[in-house]
């Protein structure tokens, strides 16, 4: 939701009332003489102006109030009045518009007092198109913009790559794009190893491919057993008539539908779509497990790590992860809960209110559901176990690295920087990102070798250009007014470079140039023989050494380093890929994705193209003297 107050915010008390310099409950109690007593947001800052603490509430003023009395609170809360030296206020029209807001708000902030989790990407749906006569099917993830049915959410792009393989084997799909489509003058390998009806070639007419259309679509939407009845008939019948290929073909349709059932495990008789929220707690640590149920099927499940305050209940905990979990997702009809949360009623209005029907939240006692909840609880148990050991793990890692290298704590952001070319073509920089949590993949960064200085299949001057790059900008955005804390303003405590000492100290200069000469820097330099275990580290103002061969530390290097290997040569195969399939038309100014069409349809090819005289150019719709002109010149520069 939008921050869209029905009134403006409310502004401070008039002059006189409170000073400035008043942190704390005096300041909080300064307010509330402008305060109404109705619903609305309020937000706590700091003097720095970072929200502290965003809350709602059916009475501003009657909640505000609390705030202003001595003692009662606990240290959580105690800590935060304290440092309270402004609020922010927003009514609304309702309690449920409050609490949308709320919502909103705490995940777009993350304040360091509310409960507050890492949201990776969205979770990836199953598209079937609407758009084509022969609707492909495939995996979609993002705003739903296109044409189409919609099936999920799943948890995973395993969940989805299962089940999609699936409708090929079951429903023989295709999964090819448009352009593919027209392009083919003979099945693919999909056909021939039966996981497409080839409708391309006309192996199937429309009539035909709509049938196994609004089969798969019953898969999806839970009439599996309508379609496996229906398809044992076709077999029977295929059976009785001596067609045995084509029985057995049904036969194996029957037997992949039966396969995904069987690997989903938990497939509920009581419900057809719910979410199911566990949570398990250990002090400050919890783990929220959630199931996603659709048709009739488990989609999947999904592990979450939300931050929150020791002395928060666990129904506080779960009720301010639901808000924020379907802040921009639509929920199912049914939500079961492993615990109770407080204004249960609110929230499933609320949700109501976003998805546009009714909304139902359940804490169930006994039966199937209860199970589903109880095997959701012993993931969520397991899971927290298993995160609490990798902690515990990385932060002996960690302790390690700023031990052995002499870093003065352990680093919280760890850059490794590689490059990736052949023979200096498609050149990239890669930059990958770890820390306590371990790889921040959405912290990774690839640069395009831009420099016409860089000669082709220099590592030491791709590197120089990386690093002035990523850190002169750095420095730029950390100095500059209103700079925030996003990817490019967050100091690394440690960067490793894949190189000995000419990288060194290239590295070294590169920094220093930018003004980033504090940046600790370490080369990881592999020996002689090249072999793994055999790095030597090399530290500015010390000798080179090595870690014993066995230590936990060096392999956890090596991940890093691979990591960051891994990472270049996936972007720069993306970089050679692109280029070997991208048409020379694209490089002609003037000529887009219709007049390059059209040229296609008019000259077959490229090659045609470019051999075509300026009077066969002239001759295509849409170009005119000018622009073939244009593209003759770029065909014959001399």
């Amino acid at each position: 939701m939008d921050e869209k107050p029905t009134t403006p915010d409310l502004p401070p008390p008039e002059e006189g009332a409170a000073e400035p310099r008043l942190k704390g409950a005096a300041r909080i109690e300064a307010y509330l003489k402008t305060l109404p007593d109705g619903p609305g947001v309020y937000r706590m800052l700091n003097e720095k102006g970072e929200v502290l603490y965003v809350g709602k509430a059916s009475s501003l003023k009657k909640r505000v109030s609390s705030y202003a009395k001595t003692g009662g609170h606990s240290n959580r809360i105690a800590h935060m009045i304290s440092e309270t030296a402004e609020m922010l206020f927003v009514t609304t029209a309702s309690e449920i518009e409050a609490l949308l807001l709320e919502s909103n708000l705490i995940k777009r902030l993350k304040p360091r007092y509310n409960v507050s989790y890492r949201d990776d990407k969205s979770f990836p749906n199953i598209l079937l198109r609407t758009d084509h006569a022969f609707p492909q099917v495939l995996k979609h993830r993002g705003a739903k913009g296109r044409d189409g049915i919609y099936f999920g959410p799943f948890a995973s792009a395993g969940a989805v790559n299962l089940t999609l393989n699936t409708l090929q084997r079951a429903f023989l799909l295709r999964s090819c794009s448009d352009s593919v489509f027209q392009g083919r003058t003979r099945p693919c390998l999909l056909y021939q190893i039966k996981r497409c009806s080839a409708p391309c070639v006309g192996r199937i007419d429309e009539e035909g491919y709509a049938a196994l259309v609004d089969q798969a679509e019953d898969f999806l939407t839970g009439k599996s057993r309508g379609v496996q009845e229906e398809l044992a008939t076709e077999m029977h019948r295929a059976s009785e008539a001596m067609d045995f290929e084509r029985a057995a073909q049904v036969r194996d349709r029957i037997r992949s539908m039966s396969h995904v059932q069987l690997r989903q495990g938990i497939n509920p008789a009581t419900f057809s779509e719910a979410d199911v929220f566990a949570l398990f707690r250990e002090g400050s640590q919890s783990c929220v497990q959630v199931f996603f149920f659709r048709a009739g099927q488990n989609w999947g499940n999904k592990p979450f790590f939300p931050r929150h305050g020791a002395d928060m209940s666990n129904g506080e905990v779960l009720a301010s992860f639901i808000g924020q979990f379907y802040d921009t997702r639509n929920s199912p009809s049914l939500l079961l809960l492993s615990e109770e949360v407080p204004e249960r009623e609110l929230i499933a209005e609320a949700l109501c209110v976003r998805a546009g029907r009714k909304v139902e939240i359940a804490i169930p006692a006994r039966g199937e559901k209860r199970e589903i909840v109880e095997a959701a609880l012993q993931n969520a148990r397991a899971q927290l176990a298993r995160n609490q050991a990798e902690s515990a793990s990385q932060r002996a890692l960690l302790e390690g690295i700023a031990e052995t290298f002499g870093l003065d704590a352990p680093p919280k952001r760890i850059e490794v920087y590689d490059n990736s070319h052949i023979q200096g073509t498609h050149a990239v920089g890669a930059m990958i990102v770890a820390g306590p949590e371990g790889f921040q993949k959405s912290e990774y960064r690839k640069f395009n070798i831009k420099s016409e200085e860089v000669a082709p299949g220099d590592d030491i001057g791709m590197m120089r250009e990386v690093l002035t790059r990523r850190f002169g900008r750095l420095v730029r955005e950390s100095t500059a007014e209103g700079a925030g804390d996003d990817k490019w303003t967050k100091w690394p405590d440690l960067v490793l470079i894949d190189g000995g000492p000419a990288q060194l100290q290239v590295a070294q200069a590169a920094l220093a140039d930018v003004g980033a000469d504090d940046v600790f820097l370490v080369g990881v330099a592999k020996s002689i023989e090249r072999e793994a275990g055999r790095e030597h580290f090399l530290v500015p103002g010390r000798p080179a050494f090595r870690l014993d061969a066995k230590s936990p530390l060096l392999y956890y290097l090596q991940r890093l380093r691979d990591e960051a290997h891994r990472f270049a040569i996936g972007t720069h195969r993306k970089k050679r890929s692109k280029a070997i399939g991208a048409s020379p038309l694209e490089e002609i100014a003037g000529v887009g994705a219709n007049r390059k069409k059209a040229l296609l349809a008019h000259f077959g090819s490229a090659k045609g193209v470019a051999n075509a005289s300026l009077g066969d150019l002239e001759a295509v719709d849409g170009v005119n003297t000018a622009l073939a002109k244009r593209i003759y010149d770029f065909f014959h520069p001399d």
